[in-house]
């Protein structure tokens, strides 16, 4: 596991102030791994925004056909949004 990754239920909520958005790679060794994806956003619609398109990016690296999609049981990397408090939850589109 990198330095910038971490194993699902070991995250700790860092405040920040903005929103931003994390990965979650379902395929990386169970149970996987969060990765930090690029931007911080104003506001949360923002946030969903920049979610949206990453969801667009990984229906063309991971073409759901082959991936399973955001299904249960899908292995397409999922998508979450971190609210300015720290928390996060996942972005469906």
């Amino acid at each position: 596991m990198s330095a910038k990754t971490k194993a699902r239920g070991t995250e700790t909520p860092v405040v920040s102030g903005k929103w931003k958005l994390e990965g979650y790679d379902t395929f990386e060794d169970h149970p996987g791994e969060y990765y930090p994806l690029a931007g911080e956003y104003d506001s949360e619609e923002k946030a969903k925004e920049a979610a949206r398109a990453r969801l667009a990016h990984l229906e063309e690296t991971q073409p759901s056909e082959s991936s399973g999609g955001q299904d249960d049981g899908g292995i397409q990397d999922e998508v979450y949004i971190i609210c300015p408090d720290g928390k996060r939850y996942r972005f469906l589109g």
